[in-house]
């Protein structure tokens, strides 16, 4: 018998590959990963919770919301790991509820379309309370962030100051009441057929809500008796005026009036969205702007709107590796990537405009052009895949990114209410300083945020499940909010490649 004998260094590079992480070659529950990504919400509801709630570790909280300035500011959504409620992603956290619903809503089945009109609504309606005192008056935040992230307790427990942020007339506050325009606009096309009657009440103070941004127009964070609250917590670092004309835009879809697409046409150069943008977020709103407004010019042969769609096929094409000119970038295992913390918020928003531009070009049989290549909307779906493919396990670490989905997933997330013990294992009052035991502890989380997709690994692919470390493991609900309509899409298109 003739034996081969191979360079050890081929050897010992075999046994490193037997040894590392494997990707995960198994087919994806999409529909499992869709049920869990709407549940997520029930675990970061404020307010008095429904006899219905899901999530039963969770418990009432933040009942007092808006008693300094005699209102009602109960309800809606804490955005991350803490116990604050930030308008500014939670109404962008709204609008992508509303557009995965918009776009996707009809492959759900009845059960998850009814789940995500549930969670659409518990934002819709805070909202709805946060501009309520217009024409003078728009509420922007509850809760003193840098009070509550000096401590480590429940929501249920929560003992820092409840203060109620405003900004009154005449000053401004353009971003978030852009955002909450689109919120509310999105909101109520959402649930046009559903509940015809809230779909108007939503339209209606979407249109208030445009005039109050659109007359004081200026940064919610240059108002001096907040900026210190809002900032840098969710300081609007990209300017204001990509929010006036996304809520111009998301009117104009509600509505059809000529007025909003004068507005988005007339103002597209002046407030700068003429530049092409590679991003998606609760920051910058553009890439989303320009697939917006392409469905216009796509499907409604809006030509005067075709400078919006060029800067969409300019971002499309940025994301298709093989193209030629500038690109995205990824990490060697292909995930998007940004600086920056929190990595799979670009990936599950960007996922999702891939997957809507791509329906906009199937429903007018057209293909996507970059340079020579023509590039067909399922090659925007792989892409897409790809993306939701590597949240959900197949990536280097082996290890699935949305808590309670696969067999490994991470146990030590950053959240409050997820790591300490539930009112029912621990009905004592744990207070502010009194929680960082368990902060500090290296035992799993006791509650279980099913859904919850964390901020993901780095640029090198790597992860450590570590609670401390909040830019990798702390979940937002404007990560998992675009998530929805992807894993909808994808629930119902399981074999699509």
């Amino acid at each position: 018998m003739k034996l081969h004998l191979y360079p050890l260094s081929l050897v010992f590079s075999f046994l490193l590959l037997l040894l590392r992480p494997t990707m995960s070659s198994n087919q994806h529950d999409y529909s499992d990963a869709l049920s869990k990504s709407i549940l997520f919400f029930e675990g970061q509801r404020s307010g008095y919770l429904p006899n219905d709630q899901r999530m039963t570790w969770r418990r009432n909280s933040g009942l007092s919301d808006g008693w300094t300035h005699n209102t009602d500011l109960t309800g809606g959504y804490y955005d991350a790991g803490d116990n604050v409620k930030f308008n500014f992603p939670m109404a962008f956290t709204t609008t992508m509820l509303a557009w995965s619903v918009i776009e996707f809503g009809e492959l759900m089945p009845s059960s998850e379309l009814r789940n995500s009109l549930v969670a659409l609504r518990w934002s819709s309606n805070y909202l709805l309370k946060s501009v309520s005192q217009l024409p003078n008056r728009i509420f922007v935040q509850v809760g003193d962030p840098i009070a509550d992230h000096n401590c480590w307790e429940r929501p249920e427990d929560m003992d820092t100051p409840r203060t109620a942020y405003v900004v009154n007339a005449p000053n401004p506050a353009s971003e978030v009441a852009g955002e909450t325009t689109a919120a509310l606009s999105a909101a109520s096309i959402a649930f046009r057929s559903s509940d015809p009657g809230y779909s108007q009440t939503l339209l209606q103070n979407a249109v208030k809500t445009f005039q109050f941004d659109d007359m004081y127009r200026g940064a919610y964070s240059s108002n001096d008796d907040i900026k210190n609250d809002v900032c840098p917590f969710y300081c609007d670092f990209n300017g204001f005026q990509d929010e006036l004309l996304w809520g111009a835009a998301w009117l104009r879809k509600a509505t059809g009036d000529e007025r909003y697409l004068n507005y988005i046409e007339s103002n597209r150069e002046p407030f700068g969205a003429s530049d092409n943008v590679d991003e998606f977020g609760w920051d910058n709103k553009v890439g989303g702007l320009n697939v917006l407004v392409s469905k216009e010019v796509i499907q409604g042969n809006m030509y005067n709107l075709e400078a919006y769609k060029a800067s969409a096929e300019s971002f499309m094409c940025s994301l298709v590796p093989e193209s030629s000119g500038p690109h995205v970038e990824y990490t060697p295992a292909g995930l998007l990537y940004k600086p920056g913390g929190s990595q799979l918020q670009h990936a599950t928003t960007i996922s999702f405009l891939l997957l809507v531009y791509a329906q906009y070009l199937s429903r007018s049989s057209l293909s996507l052009n970059c340079g020579t290549l023509t590039i067909p909307p399922d090659h925007l779906r792989r892409l897409a895949k790809k993306q939701v493919d590597y949240i959900l396990g197949d990536n280097p670490m082996g290890l699935s990114y949305m808590v309670g989905y696969g067999e490994r997933y991470p146990k030590r997330i950053h959240h409050r209410g997820s790591s300490l013990p539930s009112i029912k294992d621990h009905p004592e009052a744990i207070r502010c300083k009194d929680g960082s035991v368990y902060f500090n502890s290296t035992e799993p989380n006791p509650n279980v945020l099913i859904g919850a997709v964390v901020g993901g690994p780095g640029e090198d692919d790597k992860y450590d499940d570590d609670r401390s470390d909040f830019r990798k493991s702390e979940p937002t609900t404007y990560i998992n909010a675009p998530f929805v309509g992807v894993l909808a899409y994808f629930a119902a298109n399981p074999g699509s490649s």
